[in-house]
């Protein structure tokens, strides 16, 4: 009988620590959740990117101005930066959730790892250590820059079915704020999430015009400042708002199929801008692995190293050229 029970007394105890764990691993979920869930981190790319305009007045300042950085030395140290909120701007333009502190942080990680690794590792000069460590250091913010060229681009090419969307809302009879709240709600991102922060500026009660300036600041688009510019006069001086932003998304397709001709007509060029600047790289890394004594001198005769810094100095002048030259704008 004392066997059975105390059997039973570590069945119990057992089924106490299971639904104890549970609930334990419950409550880590939760707690993850509320802060790190999908709905928490949409509300707070929302609340950044309320807090990202150039705004100044009380009305615009409801929400506190995002950090650049989660440590509170480093906060005081940006804030004095002269150009530390157009940092910041640059990234939230890309879509990225980072902070001005951790792209700075990491430029100045890989700089440093670069020119140790040149210096010690491979036993060069410390001026060639040097640039290697510049070079790394940019990669962030070409990082950067690309998706902030990619994400612009995309919004480019969806403002034409917003302006369609829009018209068609005001030739239904619906105001002008509840197209915008339209397109928040049945565009896709991320031209809806800018949307969605010009209505919810109106709401906070930012004048419209303040609204529509801060969306061109967060987007320099040429055609969005077209849109902007566009609905300000017809606010002022009247007229038909539709048939304007009809011929204006008319105007943008038809400049974007544009582009896209003269991206094709171009395809040529930029193929081969791509393959004379790989092939030098892509030669000398096959002769490397397959006849390394041959390539041996290049790699630790002084005349072979000297070659090799005036040759990267010239690939760089010859790749900015041959960019200049197939990069057409229209």
């Amino acid at each position: 009988m004392l066997q059975s029970i105390g059997g039973n007394t570590f069945l119990v105890f057992s089924v106490l620590v299971f639904v104890a764990v549970v609930l334990l691993l419950e409550g880590f979920f939760m707690m993850w959740k509320s802060y790190r869930g999908p709905e928490a981190k949409k509300i707070s790319k929302r609340l950044q990117a309320l807090s990202a305009s150039l705004d100044k007045t009380k009305q615009s300042q409801l929400l506190k101005q995002r950090m650049l950085s989660e440590i509170p030395l480093f906060e005081r140290i940006l804030l004095s930066l002269p150009r530390a909120r157009r940092l910041d701007r640059f990234i939230l333009q890309a879509g990225l959730d980072w902070t001005v502190s951790k792209l700075l942080l990491s430029c100045v990680a890989l700089a440093v790892a670069g020119c140790l690794a040149m210096t010690f590792l491979v036993h060069q000069s410390l001026l060639l250590g040097a640039a290697l460590g510049i070079a790394l250091a940019a990669l962030p913010l070409l990082y950067v820059r690309h998706k902030r060229s990619r994400r612009l681009a995309r919004i480019e090419q969806q403002l034409p079915d917003v302006l369609d969307l829009i018209t068609r809302a005001l030739r239904s009879g619906h105001a002008f704020s509840s197209g915008l709240q339209m397109v928040g709600d049945e565009m896709a991102e991320p031209i809806a999430g800018e949307f969605r922060i010009v209505h919810d500026e109106v709401n906070f009660g930012v004048s419209l015009q303040q609204a529509l300036t801060n969306l061109s600041e967060r987007i320099p688009i040429t055609d969005l400042r077209y849109f902007v510019v566009a609905v300000l006069i017809q606010r002022d001086s009247g007229g038909n708002l539709t048939d304007v932003l009809g011929n204006l998304s008319r105007l943008i397709r038809e400049r974007l199929k544009l582009l896209s001709k003269v991206r094709v007509l171009s395809s040529e060029g930029r193929l081969s801008a791509w393959i004379l600047g790989l092939m030098p790289f892509a030669l000398g890394a096959a002769m490397s692995f397959l006849n390394p004594d041959f390539m041996k001198p290049l790699w630790h005769d002084p005349i072979g190293i000297a070659i090799i810094k005036y040759m990267l100095v010239l690939m760089v002048l010859g790749i900015l050229v041959l960019r200049k030259i197939i990069r057409i704008r229209v």
